[in-house]
């Protein structure tokens, strides 16, 4: 699995692409701890280049939202290819993520929440 990163602001965007599954879910947590670790509190994840999710890569997101709900951070899903958001929707998830469909309203949902 390739992820791209990019800093906007304070905001570290990681841009996934192919499959998050149960072999290459590994990598996006690894990379996903390591930014927390290092002081990230402000992600969007563009999973615009996402072709397939399962319940491995959910678990990760979910794993990543949790760490940043006390309040002094946050997390955006953005871009959403529809087979990628069947997934969240069929497991339940769409109401526990804050989720747009472009980037920037991702930026925008975020500088609005000060988190």
């Amino acid at each position: 699995m390739k992820i791209d990163e990019e800093k906007k602001g304070e905001v570290l965007v990681l841009v996934p692409g192919g499959r998050i599954d149960s072999a290459s879910s590994t990598e996006l947590e690894r990379v996903l701890t390591s930014h927390l670790g290092n002081g990230e509190r402000r992600l969007v994840v563009d999973l615009g280049q996402v072709e397939y999710i399962s319940s491995a890569g959910l678990r990760v997101l979910l794993m990543t939202a949790k760490k940043l709900q006390d309040g002094s951070g946050g997390l955006v899903l953005c871009a959403m290819p529809e087979s990628v958001r069947l997934v969240f929707e069929l497991a339940g998830f769409v109401p526990i993520f804050s989720i747009e469909d472009t980037r920037d309203a991702a930026l925008d949902r975020l500088a609005a929440s000060g988190a």
